[in-house]
């Protein structure tokens, strides 16, 4: 079986799991819980990832993969290719555009996170870090028709993810509220049972 470092609060870790319940993969890959912070590196993994992050993929022959997007497109390959990103052409462009608003999100929110926790958090990036999420959160409610009508794919189950964690991290920011439609999507496609069976877990 493949071997997934894996922990049930990382949303990245969540998105590599949602996409291969969406693959029918899940099945082959065995979940290692593998601790890692920005203070504290976690010294079993450097040799596997020298960047000490998850998720973190090894194969059945051993070799290594790393970055969420990376393992989905590995993990898309194995299953046939083409279900979670679209070949080269404009839908491919549409969903990797997508997926990098999204992915750069949860790489803010994740840095966000980390200043508020701070016993003196620095001003000026938690004024940057409100105004970047207020305009990621307009581009999403712009879009957000056009996001319900596309198939599922690595840029859906980001956005959707990207949600969940919002409400995880940031439930005093009432985005829901300012985001009534892209909200409404992400709360349908949380019931997919790919979303069911990857719960976000503060352990």
């Amino acid at each position: 079986m493949m071997k997934l470092h894996w922990s049930p609060r990382s949303p990245f870790v969540r998105k590599v799991m949602v996409a291969a319940h969406e693959l029918d993969l899940a099945d082959r890959i065995s979940m290692t819980r593998t601790v890692v912070a920005m203070t504290t590196p976690n010294r079993e993994l450097l040799p596997e990832n020298p960047l000490g992050k998850i998720p973190t993929l090894v194969l059945e022959d051993g070799t290594i993969l790393y970055d969420s997007q990376v393992i989905i497109e590995y993990l898309d390959h194995l299953a046939g290719g083409g279900r979670l990103i679209p070949p080269p052409g404009p839908a491919r462009w549409l969903e990797l555009r997508r997926h990098a608003l999204a992915n750069g999100f949860l790489d803010l929110l994740i840095l966000w996170r980390y200043e508020r926790g701070k016993a003196q958090p620095l001003p000026a990036l938690i004024d940057s870090f409100t105004l970047k999420t207020g305009a990621v959160l307009a581009a999403l409610e712009a879009e957000a028709d056009a996001i319900a009508r596309a198939p599922v794919g690595l840029a859906q189950i980001t956005l959707a993810i990207a949600g969940a964690y919002l409400d995880f991290r940031f439930g005093d920011l009432g985005w829901r509220d300012r985001c009534p439609r892209f909200s409404a999507w992400q709360r349908r496609f949380e019931e997919r049972p790919s979303m069911r069976a990857t719960p976000v877990v503060d352990d």
